[in-house]
């Protein structure tokens, strides 16, 4: 897959993950990222370093992965962000944000990489850095058709799901609502595994009869382990969970949709992260269910 040189910016957990998998395709990938320590390990597999951002400016299209809106505001519009960077002759056809950001600042970077002639393609993903590498994730996509199809086979190298949903900022808030949804089950999860033990039931017993159940899925096998064991190292913080139900309880609040179960699991949400848990993996929505049950902890 060359046909196209792609240049990726930001090279977290997420983006290390997705950038690797086109770079196992043979795509011709350079890669930029603030700290640029973080790179290496892309490098390593074949991807060329980019000394500044302005380096990506030469490639045909450039994929960025970044943690909230105003990060996105930043790499993109900033001072020494990604457009700034830029000039007529040094400037990529297309732009894909793959981060999770609220409609209104992609809106913003939609139109101002407009005025620049540069296309640009909202593409979140579904699942963690595990789930990416595992080649099990998932991508809603919305922008101008022509350019979604363009970048079609590096978004279907990244992830084997790939749906498209509409001209506009439409996948924004198909992954705002999907991440809501993630935390509703999860304190859902936490919750009844907690009832079920307080009641006697060991939780092991308890999540495997809920995997063999209709209710079983991969997501709740996922948290299920996590919970069996106790092993919150994070996939997706708490912190990070708080975020995202900020941006889809905001988008309910402009569209006059009541949300009432996900403005309750804010709470716990909140809770968690006043307990402590906020860098740790939102599965500690358990541990807090625990306490208000007054389950001993160790």
């Amino acid at each position: 897959m060359t046909e196209h040189h792609i240049g990726w910016l930001g090279t977290g957990r997420m983006g290390s993950a997705m950038a690797a998998r086109l770079i196992a395709t043979g795509a011709a990938v350079t890669v930029w990222n603030r700290t640029a320590s973080k790179t290496l390990p892309l490098v390593e597999l074949g991807a060329t370093q980019a000394d500044t951002v302005n380096d990506l400016g030469h490639c045909d299209i450039v994929f960025t992965s970044v943690t909230s809106s105003p990060d996105l505001l930043a790499v993109t519009l900033g001072p020494e962000g990604l457009f700034n960077a830029f000039n007529a002759q040094s400037a990529p056809r297309i732009v894909v944000d793959t981060s999770t950001v609220s409609a209104e600042a992609a809106a913003e970077v939609r139109a101002e990489a407009a005025g620049r002639g540069i296309e640009f393609l909202s593409a979140p993903i579904s699942g963690n850095g595990n789930v990416v590498t595992q080649g099990r994730a998932s991508i809603i996509a919305s922008g101008p058709r022509s350019v979604f199809d363009t970048v079609l086979p590096y978004l279907q190298a990244i992830a084997p799901s790939v749906i498209y949903s509409g001209a506009g900022e439409e996948a924004r808030l198909v992954k705002l609502a999907h991440n809501v949804m993630v935390g509703m089950i999860t304190e859902a999860l936490a919750e009844v595994t907690v009832l079920a033990e307080k009641g006697g039931v060991a939780p092991s017993a308890f999540l495997d009869f809920i995997d063999g159940s209709v209710l079983g899925s991969v997501f709740i096998g996922y948290k299920g382990q996590a919970i069996r064991n106790h092993d919150y190292e994070p996939t997706f913080t708490t912190e990070l969970l708080r975020k995202d139900f900020d941006l889809g309880l905001g988008a309910a609040r402009s569209l006059e949709v009541p949300m009432p179960v996900a403005a309750t699991t804010y709470q716990a949400i909140q809770t968690a992260i006043g307990y402590g848990y906020g860098k740790s993996d939102f599965a500690t929505l358990y541990e807090v269910a625990a306490r208000a049950a007054a389950i001993p902890r160790d």
